[in-house]
C-alpha cells in the first residue's frame, strides 16, 4: 500500500500518552522527527508546534499550504478497563478491514491526521509547494491551541484539514459551539433509618459524538437515568445520594448512575420500574444502541443524601432539558443545523452537581439561542449558569479554488465525484479563518466510526484513498 508509511507513523502515535492538556510528550515526539530530518520547526506558547518544509524543485513559485490536525485526543473506556492514557499505550487490532480499539478510544481522531503529514514531511519524492505542517493543542476539550494562535505564526494561504471522518466526503463548512455549564448546590441531609442503598446503572450505549452522531438517534445514558429518577421520586419516598453520567462535553453520554435510598418495602417494585424504563429505552434504540443494558445493584450506606427540594429540582430540569437536533438546515439537505448535548452530570466538592451541555450550530444566532434555552432550563431550577469555549463557525465557499481542485483530484483518482457538504461537529477551520481571513480551506480524511467512544474503528482501505488524494492535491497546487 502507498500508505504503509502512514500506518506505521500512525502506530508509534498511538504510543505515545497525548490527554487533552497533556500533550507534552507528542508536542516532543513531532520537534524531535522535525529535529532528526532537519526541518524548520517552532512552538508557540500553547504547544501548538509548526514544522516548515520548503517546496519540492519545480514547485518553488507554488501558494504555501498549511496541513493541519490536532495533537490531542478524546480519552474514554469501558467502565472496569484497566487503562492509564497518562502512560499506557493504545492496544490496537485489526479486524475485518478496520483497525479498532476495543475497550477504549482509538486516537485516529485525529492521530491519523498527524500521521500523514508526518509522512509528507519525510517524503522526498512527493512534488508540492512549500508547507507548514501545524499540530494544534487541546482541540478536544475547546479548541484551545488553535484559539492561541497569533497571526504571524503561518505564512500560507491555503488550509488543508485532515480532522474529517468520512472518506469521498469534502468538508467546506462547520458548526461554531457553546457550552453551557450549570451548577445545583444542595443541602446534606441525614439519610432515613432502616433504608436500603441502590445503585441504578444504565451502561452500553453506543456513544459517538456530539457533533457527528447527534442526529443518529442514539441513546443518552444520563436521559435514561434521569427517565427513571423523575418516576422514581414522583412514586416514592426515595432519596438521591450519588449521581454521575457521562464524561466528555463532546461525547454523548455512554453511562450514567444513581445510588438512593429506598425503603425496603419499595424495593422490587422500584426495581421492577428500572427495568421496564430500560426495557423501553432499549426498543426505542434498538438498532441504533444494540448494547443497551441496566444493572441493578446493593451500595454500601450513605450517612446523608441530598435533600428532597435539590433532587426534585436537578431531576425535573435535566428530565425536561432539550437533548439532540433542534433544527435542521433549510438550505443543505440532511445537514443538521443545530443541536445540544447533555453530556454530564457529576458530583463535585462543597455540596455542588455540575452540569455540563454542549450546544452547536452553523448560525451563529441560532447556536445563542440553544445556549439561551438550556440556560432558561438551569436558571428555572435555581442553578448558577455559565457560558464557556466558545468557538465560530466555519461559513461554505463553493466558489473556492482549493475545493475545485480537490474534487477534480477525486474523480480522476477514483471515478466518482466527491461528496461537498459541511459538517455539525467543531472543527479548528471556523476558528483560524476567523483568525486569518485569507485562508482558502478544504477538510478531508479516511473513514473513522464511533470517534470519542470505546470501540471506535479506523477504515484501513479509507485510509489509501486519502492519502492518495492528499499526495495529488499537492502536487496540482502549483
Amino acid at each position: 500500500m502507498e500508505s504503509a508509511r502512514v500506518f506505521s507513523i500512525f502506530s508509534e502515535i498511538t504510543k505515545i500518552p497525548r490527554e487533552s492538556g497533556h500533550e507534552e510528550h507528542i508536542i516532543k515526539y513531532l520537534q524531535n522527527f522535525a529535529s532528526s530530518r532537519g526541518l524548520e520547526c517552532k512552538t508557540d506558547k500553547a504547544g501548538n508546534v509548526v514544522i516548515k518544509k520548503p517546496a519540492t524543485a519545480g514547485m518553488e513559485q507554488a501558494p504555501t499550504v498549511i496541513l493541519q490536525s490536532h495533537s490531542d485526543m478524546v480519552c474514554e473506556k469501558n467502565s472496569g478497563t484497566q487503562h492509564d492514557f497518562r502512560k499506557d499505550p493504545i492496544k490496537v487490532t485489526e479486524e475485518n478491514g478496520w483497525l479498532i480499539a476495543q475497550e477504549t478510544t482509538l486516537g485516529a481522531d485525529c492521530g491519523i491526521g498527524m500521521a500523514a503529514q508526518l509522512a509528507v514531511l519525510e517524503n522526498e519524492t512527493i512534488p508540492h509547494g512549500p508547507i507548514e505542517a501545524l499540530f494544534t493543542t487541546e482541540e478536544e476539550t475547546g479548541l484551545t491551541g488553535a484559539k492561541s494562535i497569533e497571526k504571524d505564526f503561518l505564512k500560507g494561504t491555503i488550509l488543508i484539514n485532515l480532522d474529517s471522518e468520512d472518506e469521498g466526503e469534502l468538508f467546506i463548512g462547520c458548526a461554531g459551539g457553546i457550552d453551557t455549564t450549570g451548577r445545583f448546590r444542595y443541602t446534606p441531609r441525614k439519610s432515613k433509618n432502616g433504608v436500603k442503598f441502590l445503585k441504578y446503572g444504565v451502561f452500553g450505549a453506543t456513544g459517538g459524538h456530539s457533533g457527528d452522531d447527534i442526529e443518529k438517534n442514539r441513546a443518552n445514558a444520563n436521559q435514561i437515568l434521569l427517565r427513571f429518577l423523575f418516576e422514581a421520586y414522583s412514586k416514592f419516598p426515595v432519596s438521591l445520594c450519588e449521581i454521575d453520567g457521562g464524561n466528555k462535553r463532546n461525547a454523548i453520554s455512554r453511562e450514567a448512575y444513581a445510588i438512593i435510598a429506598v425503603d425496603p418495602a419499595d424495593e422490587d417494585i422500584i426495581n421492577e420500574l428500572f427495568q421496564r424504563v430500560v426495557s423501553e429505552a432499549q426498543n426505542e434504540h434498538f438498532i441504533s444502541d444494540p448494547q443497551l443494558a441496566g444493572k441493578i445493584g446493593y451500595a454500601q450506606p450513605f450517612e446523608t443524601c441530598i435533600d428532597d427540594e435539590s433532587f426534585i429540582r436537578l431531576v425535573c430540569s435535566l428530565y425536561a432539558m432539550p437533548h439532540g437536533v433542534i433544527a435542521m438546515s433549510q438550505t443543505i439537505p440532511g445537514f443538521v443545523e443545530t443541536s445540544t448535548n447533555l453530556a454530564s452530570i457529576k458530583m463535585e466538592g462543597e455540596n455542588t452537581i455540575k452540569v455540563a451541555t454542549s450546544q452547536r450550530s452553523s448560525i451563529n444566532s441560532a447556536k445563542h439561542n440553544a445556549a439561551k434555552r438550556v440556560e432558561a432550563v438551569l436558571k428555572l431550577a435555581g442553578a448558577d449558569v455559565t457560558h464557556e469555549t466558545e468557538y465560530p463557525g466555519w461559513q461554505p465557499n463553493t466558489e473556492s479554488k482549493v475545493l475545485k481542485i480537490t474534487e477534480s483530484s477525486y474523480r480522476e483518482l477514483f471515478d466518482n465525484p466527491p461528496v461537498v457538504r459541511a459538517i455539525h461537529a467543531g472543527l479548528e477551520c471556523g476558528i483560524l479563518i476567523d483568525k486569518l481571513p485569507h485562508l482558502d480551506i478544504i477538510s478531508f480524511g479516511p473513514t473513522v466510526k464511533g470517534a470519542h467512544a470505546p470501540g471506535e474503528r479506523l477504515e484501513i482501505a479509507s485510509v489509501e484513498k486519502f492519502w492518495k488524494l492528499l499526495v495529488d492535491v499537492l502536487a496540482k497546487l502549483k
